[in-house]
């Protein structure tokens, strides 16, 4: 069975521990989606100077973010690795891919999967994004990942579409001009399957200056839609901008 591929916008890591209409449709697709052997993630998160995968079996949980309540602190996802899904992955990309065990889950991860597989029953691996990498050296990387779907392995890349914490608005709750129109530009080309234009998300016009200054959370779908197939339907969910400047929308490739 070939399993789909997810791109997730994750938001706040308050989402990890509050329930809201984001939150609840993780819970469902966790309930809905074939259950996968093992996870391969992209997070926003784990961003570095070149691609890098951990084999360790006991990854160590990453508390990436600051000022937040004791609760999110507190909160544990003991979630196994695999070395067998890492080597794989190196197998796959070929050459420039390091084995690094010191990340392990960060929250771009963990804050999505505790609410979708809350028991921590199925080992996940994350794959690092090369910040020198062009935006196609990542859409032709989740290419090659592609055939892992036929393996037992979900494919979810974790950012957002919009995402620029410099103008923040927390008290919107829906987004600035700009942010509809480069999340919906991003939306329709994806329904059209028109994945060069989103590749090359400039084209957006001056929508796309303002949604994000660094592509970190951008990124993780282009492994999505790279590791996508024509013959997958496409499924837009959580569809919305919030706070002004950030997209929680999600793509489901099945």
């Amino acid at each position: 069975m070939k399993l789909p591929v997810l791109f997730v916008g994750h938001g706040s890591p308050m989402n990890a521990v509050e329930d809201n209409e984001f939150t609840n449709k993780w819970k469902a697709l966790g309930k809905s989606l074939p259950r996968p052997k093992v996870i391969l993630a992209v997070s926003a998160h784990w961003y570095t100077a070149s691609t890098r995968t951990s084999d360790t079996r006991e990854p160590r949980m990453i508390y990436d973010m600051y000022g937040f309540p004791k609760e999110l602190y507190d909160l544990k996802y003991p979630v196994e690795g695999s070395p067998e899904l890492a080597g794989k992955i190196s197998d796959l990309l070929k050459e420039g891919v390091i084995t690094d065990n010191r990340w392990g889950i960060d929250h771009g991860t963990w804050s999505v999967l505790c609410r979708m597989y809350p028991d921590a029953d199925i080992p996940v691996v994350q794959l690092s994004i090369d910040f020198n990498a062009a935006p196609e050296a990542h859409f032709e990387m989740g290419k090659k990942l592609s055939q892992l779907r036929k393996e037992g392995v979900l494919i979810i890349g974790s950012g957002n579409v919009v995402h620029n914490l410099s103008l923040i608005n927390w008290g919107m709750s829906g987004g600035f001009d700009w942010a509809h129109e480069f999340d919906d530009y991003v939306k329709q080309n994806i329904l059209d399957r028109n994945f060069e234009a989103v590749v090359n998300y400039g084209k957006a016009g001056k929508c796309a200056e303002k949604a994000f200054y660094t592509p970190d959370h951008f990124y993780p779908l282009l492994y999505v839609l790279g590791a996508a197939d024509a013959a997958d339907d496409i499924r837009v969910f959580n569809d919305s901008c919030i706070m002004g400047s950030m997209s929680m929308t999600g793509y489901l490739f099945s």
